[in-house]
């Protein structure tokens, strides 16, 4: 396995040769075009992997970064305080100009560093304990099986799984949670999809951003006038909150809350119709599928573009001298697929060996996966996705049993162009 050694560099390395001594690869173009297997990270990221955990890349603008792509690498650089999550540090990698508009105009805090991303994060972070998350099941099983029973009403037998489904189970669940009306669910969506779009200019950026905030801060006052038992309510009435803030904090649990478990429930039930006998196995044995969910999680990993930091220090990752102010983008599509950590001796249900690019819904080291990011800025949602995504499949698999493709599966449109991969529509009849 490779070493992550995480020491502050004090003397210069040359950059134009690896670790090895080798002459160093030219740097990859980010970000990299997809191959012809749209479930599989882009051809470049796994080549550069294969090649060194840690190497140069060329940012869309023309300025260089590093691209981290081992298991243990990636996991060494989010734990690490100086690595930056800020997108205003002097460095930070961007991958659009829309992008960069909004992170570095109107921050979350999920783009700031502790201790200021400590103090806000802690005002939401009980509400998503395991604990609390397992109290929700029970409404949860509520929301998703009422999704099930309008989508087969009347003897329906055919569906768009996204738009019937995979975006209003997690929708309604985040607005209850957060004490958002749900019919104005068409607003928060249509501006989170503008939002997390990489091609999407910094106007729009801008304006869809101020829109969805506006929105917000508005709900924000009326619950502080007249507060519920929500988390919206519970900030709105906090007296070491600011009505910005406020409004940021729901900004953010608004779209991470729905947009990653939408695209995650969608491609996993597409993932299993692609691979029939896992899902039969499924089906016989329910007992399998919380470790099935986390195999999905690890082979599809929707984050495709990886995540950005920012090198506060000089600091060697993976015998790679990264800089103070040097730009970093952790692949964790690539981590999650590291030979030495997810390959054999897992074994399918046929008995061979199964390879990381394979999917394998009895994979024991699955649970190992870096799908919701790791260290201080894990995902903070990752125990509620978790359950969503066991409800909801459990509830397909047993519910569907008929479940196939209505489409050519090479019809499928895929969203490549945005932060969280996914489908934009899943036809299927049953």
């Amino acid at each position: 396995m490779r070493s992550a050694t995480m020491t502050v560099t004090t003397t210069p390395t040359a950059a134009a040769t690896t670790t090895s001594g080798s002459p160093a690869a030219a740097p990859l173009p980010l970000p990299a075009p997809y191959g012809s297997c749209p479930y599989d990270p882009p051809p470049g990221y796994t080549q550069a992997a294969a090649g060194a955990a840690v190497s140069r890349a060329e940012l869309p603008d023309g300025a260089p970064c590093w691209l981290v792509t081992g298991h243990q690498e990636v996991r060494a650089v989010l734990a690490d305080a100086r690595f930056s999550a800020d997108a205003r540090t002097p460095g930070f990698p961007f991958l659009s100009p829309g992008q960069r508009q909004l992170a570095t105009a109107q921050p979350s805090f999920i783009r700031m560093d502790d201790p200021e991303h400590a103090r806000l994060r802690r005002m939401v972070a009980k509400d998503f304990l395991t604990r609390r998350v397992q109290e929700l099941r029970p409404a949860v099983e509520e929301v998703v099986e009422a999704a099930v029973e309008a989508m087969t009403a009347d003897g329906r037998r055919s569906a768009d799984l996204v738009a019937d489904f995979a975006l209003p189970v997690p929708s309604l669940v985040i607005c209850l949670m957060l004490g958002v009306p749900y019919e104005d669910h068409a607003l928060f969506q249509s501006l989170s999809r503008t939002l997390l779009d990489n091609t999407t200019d910094p106007g729009r950026a801008s304006g869809a951003h101020r829109e969805l905030m506006g929105y917000l801060a508005g709900l924000a006052e009326r619950k502080r006038r007249d507060p519920g038992d929500d988390i919206l309510s519970r900030l709105a009435v906090r007296p070491d909150l600011t009505p910005r803030e406020t409004a940021s904090l729901g900004f953010m649990l608004l779209i991470t809350g729905h947009e990653s478990t939408t695209n995650m429930a969608a491609l996993s039930v597409l993932a299993l119709l692609r691979h029939p006998e896992q899902a039969a196995r499924l089906r016989a044995e329910p007992a399998l599928i919380p470790g099935a969910v986390e195999e999905l999680l690890r082979y599809l990993t929707i984050i495709h573009l990886g995540l950005g930091r920012a090198a506060t220090e000089d600091v060697t990752v993976g015998g790679a001298p990264i800089r103070a102010g040097d730009g970093v983008i952790c692949m964790l599509s690539t981590a999650n697929r590291q030979p030495e950590l997810f390959g054999p001796p897992a074994t399918t249900a046929e008995g061979a060996a199964a390879c990381p690019a394979e999917l394998d819904v009895t994979r024991d080291a699955a649970r190992r996966h870096v799908a919701f990011g790791h260290g201080p800025h894990q995902c903070l949602g990752h125990t509620l996705a978790r359950v969503e995504l066991q409800i909801m499949l459990e509830a397909v698999l047993r519910k569907l049993p008929g479940l196939c493709l209505a489409v050519p599966e090479d019809r499928l449109v895929f969203q490549r162009d945005t932060i969280v991969y996914g489908l934009r529509e899943l036809p299927v009849i049953w």
